[in-house]
């Protein structure tokens, strides 16, 4: 059990039964009353994000997350299938748990799987990946001032906002926590 002291960005705990990941807190401490935490939860199983105030020192259920270093091997009608780097057993993921980020993946990328008594409950990837851009239109000169953007399929099917100078065959470098362009590599 811990309390809300040890609440941190990223910080695992089990509440009505399901996981919960928080994704912000703040802790307040207002003139008149006891101090309490504001959170925002995502649910690890649905990826739906809630808020929820704890009062100062209640008590939780922190969970411990594991994290393996998998490859990446290919994928199949909603399986995207992973391979533990040290032991070479292969695992089959549903696609919900990879969420928009399934979109970013290449094949024989590394990716930390996360596993929570024996079973995995989501896919945490670089930061960064470089990716080629599969199909784009041209930009059209004269429209920079405005910072016009527009979309890019990339080679893994994933659609980003570039701006207007990239071409196809570019190679991008994309943030997978957002989803955005980085920069032209």
């Amino acid at each position: 059990m811990a309390d809300t002291t040890n609440f941190r960005n990223g910080f695992t705990l089990r509440l009505d039964g399901a996981l919960f990941s928080i994704v912000e807190f703040q802790h307040v401490k207002p003139g008149k009353g006891g101090a309490f935490v504001r959170t925002r939860l995502k649910n690890m199983s649905t990826g739906a994000v809630i808020d929820r105030t704890f009062r100062s020192g209640d008590k939780v259920e922190e969970i411990r997350v594991e994290r393996r270093e998998m490859q990446f091997l290919y994928s199949d009608t909603g399986t995207f299938h992973f391979m533990d780097s040290e032991t070479y057993e292969q695992v089959g993921l549903d696609a919900a748990l990879l969420g928009d980020s399934a979109g970013l993946l290449q094949e024989n990328e590394n990716a930390f799987v996360m596993v929570v008594e024996g079973k995995p409950i989501g896919v945490e990837l670089p930061n960064f990946v470089n990716l080629k851009v599969a199909h784009t239109e041209p930009g059209v000169k004269g429209d920079t001032a405005t910072g016009a953007v527009k979309p890019a399929t990339l080679e893994t099917g994933a659609v980003v906002s570039v701006p207007l100078f990239v071409n196809q065959g570019d190679t991008l470098k994309i943030d997978t926590r957002t989803g955005g362009y980085v920069e032209r590599v």
